[in-house]
């Protein structure tokens, strides 16, 4: 069973949800693919087994055998290249690693060379197992570190992926072919904003999905009234209390600092296995 955290914004929650919903189940993997600014780790006692780089293959072009027909700049979706009249420019950062050029090419003047966009770490927290992705600084294109992450996978185990914030290419590329996806928002006006777009991105997915309510009681009551009409469950209200707020300055995981709240992660995995079983 693998089960995608996610959110429409950044600073609803996201991370509090999945550290501790990992720490409450047995037989887990986390996964943090929020590679550009992962944290999930400080909530851990983290034990590192393992690293490795992550690299990419992009197009070198060989001048000598290319005829300039443009064909490479054709298919690329993302004008990682650009033909000129006697030369072929490539653009590295926006090159996403697919092999088209090199594939197309009539005349074989492109092979592909590998670009190192960030690492892999993995690690254990007691019976937990754990893997990060860092992409590097300076690198705009997180989805090739994130399915690289998701390849670490393991089979038989819960899996619980901490997916970037936003509605954009990395929360696709974190989300996609998960069995549920919980979302996290916050009660407040931003909040439902950025609920609705996320609950758009889940639907053209097609996955079931629910929604835990981080602070609950801070704000207004319209996230819960948008909920009810359009029939999403709410999995969880996590409260809004000062002691869960300062455990978290702290690097301390909710159920870490109140051990009175992991039934109710239980209890969630309980109805997300229902709701799978369902769909």
């Amino acid at each position: 069973m693998v089960i995608a955290i996610a959110s429409g914004k950044g600073g609803t929650g996201k991370t509090t949800v999945a550290t501790s919903l990992a720490l409450a189940i047995r037989n887990a993997q986390l996964i943090d693919c929020d590679v550009e600014e992962p944290n999930a780790h400080i909530f851990l006692d983290l034990e590192r087994t393992r690293s490795e780089t992550v690299s990419i293959p992009v197009p070198e072009i060989d001048h000598s055998k290319c005829d300039f027909c443009g064909r490479c700049a054709e298919i690329c979706a993302y004008n990682a290249l650009a033909v000129l009249k006697d030369k072929v420019l490539v653009f590295p950062h926006l090159c996403h690693g697919c092999g088209g050029c090199t594939l197309l090419c009539p005349r074989e003047a492109i092979t592909e060379t590998p670009r190192e966009i960030g690492a892999i770490e993995c690690g254990r927290s007691g019976d937990l197992e754990f893997c990060r992705g860092i992409l590097n600084v300076g690198e705009i294109m997180a989805p090739p570190l994130i399915r690289a992450v998701k390849k670490k996978i393991e089979p038989g185990k819960t899996v619980i992926i901490d997916a970037p914030p936003g509605t954009s290419c990395p929360v696709i590329a974190a989300v996609q072919y998960s069995d549920y996806c919980i979302l996290v928002t916050e009660p407040t006006p931003f909040g439902l904003n950025d609920l609705v777009l996320a609950v758009e991105v889940v639907r053209k997915l097609g996955m079931p999905f629910g929604v835990v309510l981080n602070r609950a009681g801070s704000g207004d009551d319209e996230v819960e009234r948008y909920c009810h009409r359009e029939n999403i469950p709410v999995l969880m209200r996590i409260p809004f209390d000062r002691e869960i707020a300062v455990a978290y300055s702290r690097g301390v995981a909710l159920i870490s600092a109140q051990p009175k709240h992991t039934r109710s992660f239980t209890e969630m995995l309980e109805i997300i296995g229902e709701a799978i079983d369902a769909s």
